[in-house]
Order: C-alpha cells, then sequence, then structure tokens
C-alpha cells in the first residue's frame, strides 16, 4: 500500500464549520414569525416579551459550552437558558414549525434535516455504548 500511495488522492482535513450565526438567524426569523402571529407585531418588530426571551437566547448560544460545533439548541443535552426560559424557547420552536415551513420553506426544511442527524448522531451513540456494556458484562 505504501508504494501505490502517492496515486491515491490526499485526504482533506475535517472542516470544522461555525454553525453559530446559521442557528441565530433561523432563531431570529422563527421568532418573528411567532411574535408576528401571536402578538400582532409587523415588520422585524416583536413584543417586549418576545425581544427579552430572543436577546437571552442569543447571549447563551454565543456563549454555549459546546462552542462553534454546536447541536442545535432545540434538541440539545444541556440547555443554556434557565427550565422557564428553555420551555419557552421550545415551545415557541415547535409551534411555529408548521407557519416556517410556509414562509422559510429551504430554512425550515434544512433545520429538519439538522434535527434528524443530531437524532441519528444520538442513535449512534447508544448503540455504541450499549456494544460497550454487552461486551463488558461478557467478559
Amino acid at each position: 500500500m505504501g508504494i501505490f500511495s502517492r496515486f491515491l488522492p490526499k485526504r482533506k482535513p475535517v472542516e470544522i464549520k461555525n454553525n453559530v450565526p446559521k442557528e441565530k438567524e433561523e432563531i431570529r426569523k422563527t421568532f418573528g414569525v411567532y411574535c408576528h402571529s401571536h402578538h400582532n407585531t409587523s415588520g422585524s418588530k416583536l413584543c417586549p416579551k418576545c425581544t427579552a426571551l430572543l436577546t437571552t437566547v442569543m447571549t447563551k448560544i454565543s456563549r454555549c459550552p459546546y462552542g462553534i460545533t454546536k447541536p442545535i439548541c432545540e434538541r440539545c443535552d444541556r440547555p443554556c437558558f434557565g427550565t422557564k426560559q428553555t420551555k419557552e424557547f421550545r415551545s415557541i420552536m415547535q409551534s411555529t414549525q408548521k407557519k416556517m415551513f410556509l414562509r422559510h420553506p429551504i430554512l425550515a426544511f434544512k433545520h429538519k434535516m439538522k434535527s434528524w442527524g443530531v437524532d441519528y448522531a444520538k442513535h449512534e451513540q447508544e448503540k455504541k455504548q450499549a456494544a460497550k456494556a454487552k461486551a463488558r458484562s461478557k467478559k
């Protein structure tokens, strides 16, 4: 294999993408859709309650312990916000899913794909842990 390795294509180093700016944009648009439909706001303005929660969410995302490789906040195991704010945030994100598919279909579809990716990664991780536990029990 050593002789022919120079003919093989060189492996590119793994690129780590910064997911934070896209995540912030998705959340900002979702909050806009939610606030416009529930609190009768218009344009780029949000009601004070939504503005306060959005500001908290944006601040906490910037300080996420996962850094730039963070999973989507909706599926995170360790939410950065308090319990009450996490419930509010997740309810906003879940209640706006259908409207996001109508107003921002590509963005919503990409977000759904990321969500499936997180679910798949968790499933694979659980499978590996179960295999390790089974191997330990056989010893």
